[in-house]
C-alpha cells in the first residue's frame, strides 16, 4: 500500500469516526430528552392523581423545594416536596416518604398532604412486595390506598393510626399485616413531619 492509498485510508476512517460520534451524540441528546420528557409525564400524573389540576394552578413539577433528611419521612438523604398552589396561595405538598418496613423491603410513597393538614391521598409508587398479598397497596388491585383520603392526626387520633390487628382505625389485608402496618405508620409520620415543619415548606 503507498502513501496515497494509507492516506486515503487514514481520511476515510477519520470521517466515518467523525460522523459516527455525532451520530450517536445526536441520539443520546435526542433520547435523553424524549426520557426526561416521559419522566415528567409520569411524575406529574402522580402528582394529579393526588392533587387534580384543578385544584392548583402553579407548575407543581418545578414548585419544589428540598427538605433535610428525616426519619419521619423513611430517607437518611435529602427529599423533594413538590408544593401546590393556587393564586398564590398554599394549597398542599406532595412528600416522597419512604416505608422501610414492607414485608419486601422499602415502599416508596408520594403522600399529599394538604394546608390544613389533611390528606389528599397517598399512593405507592414502587415497592416488591409479594403479588396476591401485599400488592393490594396498588390502587389496580384494590382501593384500600383510598381509606387514608381526609384523614389527618386528628382523624384518628394519633394513638389509632394503626391497623385494627394492632388496636388502631385501619384495615389490614387477609394474610398481609406487615405491609399495610408499614405504610400505616410511614403516613403517620409525614403527617407529624408536615405539623413540626409546614413554616418552613413553602418558603
Amino acid at each position: 500500500m503507498n502513501k496515497k492509498q494509507i492516506l486515503i485510508s487514514g481520511v476515510f476512517l477519520w470521517v466515518f469516526a467523525v460522523v459516527g460520534t455525532t451520530f450517536v451524540a445526536v441520539t443520546e441528546d435526542t433520547t435523553r430528552s424524549k426520557i426526561e420528557d416521559n419522566e415528567r409525564l409520569v411524575l406529574l400524573r402522580n402528582l394529579n392523581a393526588l392533587l387534580p389540576a384543578e385544584q392548583l394552578d402553579n407548575d407543581i413539577v418545578n414548585d419544589t423545594g428540598t427538605v433535610p433528611a428525616s426519619g419521619l419521612l423513611g430517607t437518611q438523604d435529602d427529599t423533594i416536596v413538590y408544593r401546590a398552589r393556587l393564586e398564590g396561595k398554599p394549597i398542599a405538598v406532595i412528600f416522597n416518604s419512604i416505608a422501610p418496613n414492607g414485608y419486601s423491603g422499602k415502599i416508596h410513597l408520594l403522600v399529599g398532604v394538604y394546608a390544613d393538614g389533611s390528606i389528599a391521598g397517598v399512593r405507592a409508587v414502587k415497592h416488591s412486595e409479594t403479588p396476591g398479598l401485599g400488592d393490594a397497596i396498588e390502587t389496580q388491585k384494590s382501593d384500600w390506598i383510598f381509606s387514608f383520603n381526609s384523614r389527618s392526626l386528628d382523624s384518628p387520633k394519633p394513638s389509632k393510626w394503626l391497623v385494627k390487628k394492632d388496636g388502631g382505625d385501619f384495615d389490614q389485608f387477609t394474610g398481609a399485616t406487615i405491609t399495610p402496618r408499614a405504610i400505616v405508620l410511614a403516613v403517620k409520620k409525614t403527617l407529624l413531619y408536615y405539623q413540626q415543619n409546614s413554616d418552613n415548606i413553602f418558603q
